[in-house]
């Protein structure tokens, strides 16, 4: 038996005025993500335990059928495994964000998609003058990087994610507690390094936003996971562009496939994602699909990207695997967002979120069209979200 995981990130959304009441996924055109919910089975599931913030760490860790309550140690540990990073049992990762900032408030958590050229340019500075043996800068990619910490001082201040406060006042989200008034210095002390730097100024010149401070976020210890292939006999893949998804297949022993054009914005190769998940099922017995992009468009509270995000992932990513069914003995294939990003909240919410399964052994449920609404309807719901993966692979949904 083959499985193929689709994870479009931060899908699932509420009911929008602009779209006549209907939500992103109501008014996207799904004929295939349709096809499998009324011929599979339909319903919710829960991938953020009570008591976790609704990251896509939690949520990710929680899919793959890992439990975060005995799991996670945090989000940054798991970016750094992506890029290499060897992290001692004491050692602090941190998520280390370029940001634009203006004045006082926090104007853009990405600095409008930095290219990674252009930041890792940045990062290397600030390697150079705040780094020291006890504080290294990792280049990731994107806005996205990392800071490690290997001191003596506990880390585990208060930090407040940039996506969850955009537009709000940067003094009152400083980090607060055990090791703050190091991780505030860092900060400030960036500002003073990246203002004139001369990436940003041509940023500035082109009218792109400038990457001209740090974030420090998300902060853990290195996390101790058994293999997924040790826990249920199945040898795994991962395709994504999101260092996030790749530590996290890092730890699970999985495989990572590199996918040309993967950007993990509106821009990523859809098409390439699915031809290359469509090979990867040849040689492993289980394959995610990570797609950042309605994620991204929720952030941004852009309805016409996020509608067409889904559109995409739909023709091009799970119209061709299904199609490529026949090529398996067996094949089951679950599609499911991490969590919801509203438009209206531009952040991540954590209500259960809609799953259809679909495939060989698969019984056939309620027959309705993939909706955040037909899931919540049929009965269908898993409250343990780590125990969804046993469900697939078990084929039983009773």
């Amino acid at each position: 038996m083959k499985y193929c995981i689709i994870i479009p990130d931060g899908m699932a959304d509420y009911p929008l005025e602009k779209l006549g009441g209907r939500t992103p996924i109501e008014t996207a055109r799904t004929p295939h993500l349709d096809f499998l919910a009324q011929n599979g089975q339909l319903g919710v599931v829960r991938t953020i335990p009570g008591g976790f913030s609704p990251g896509s760490d939690v949520a990710n860790l929680t899919i793959v059928g890992y439990n975060p309550g005995e799991y996670y140690s945090g989000r940054a540990p798991l970016e750094a495994a992506s890029i290499g990073i060897k992290l001692n049992n004491s050692d602090w990762a941190f998520r280390c964000n370029l940001i634009t900032a203006n004045e006082d408030t926090l104007e853009d958590f990405c600095a409008g998609h930095i290219k990674t050229e252009e930041a890792g340019l940045l990062i290397r500075l600030l390697n150079e003058k705040l780094g020291n043996d006890l504080i290294q800068f990792y280049t990731g990619k994107s806005y996205r990087h990392i800071m490690v910490y290997r001191g003596t001082q506990k880390m585990d201040a208060k930090c407040f994610p940039p996506h969850d406060i955009m537009g709000q006042s940067i003094q009152k989200h400083l980090p607060r507690g055990n090791g703050s008034e190091i991780l505030a210095d860092l900060m400030e002390r960036s500002r003073t390094l990246l203002l004139n730097h001369d990436v940003n100024k041509v940023r500035v010149d082109l009218e792109e936003n400038p990457a001209n401070m740090i974030w420090l976020w998300g902060q853990g210890h290195r996390p101790h996971m058994p293999a997924f292939q040790e826990r249920f006999h199945l040898r795994g893949a991962v395709i994504t562009a999101v260092d996030l998804i790749k530590g996290i297949a890092c730890y699970l022993g999985w495989d990572i496939i590199d996918v040309p054009g993967a950007t993990g914005y509106f821009d990523t190769n859809y098409s390439n994602k699915g031809q290359y998940a469509i090979q990867a099922l040849e040689n492993y017995d289980i394959v995610q699909i990570h797609i950042e992009s309605p994620d991204e468009a929720g952030h941004e509270g852009n309805v016409h990207e996020k509608v067409s995000a889904i559109e995409q992932i739909d023709s091009k990513i799970i119209g061709p695997i299904l199609e490529a069914k026949d090529k398996f003995n067996g094949l089951r294939i679950l599609v499911l967002p991490d969590h919801y990003t509203p438009i209206v909240k531009r952040t991540h919410t954590p209500e259960a979120v809609p799953f259809v399964v679909y495939g060989t052994g698969i019984e056939k449920g309620i027959g309705f069209s993939y909706t955040e609404a037909n899931a919540h309807a049929s009965g269908l719901h898993i409250k343990e979200g780590h125990r969804l993966i046993e469900h697939l692979i078990s084929g039983s949904f009773r």
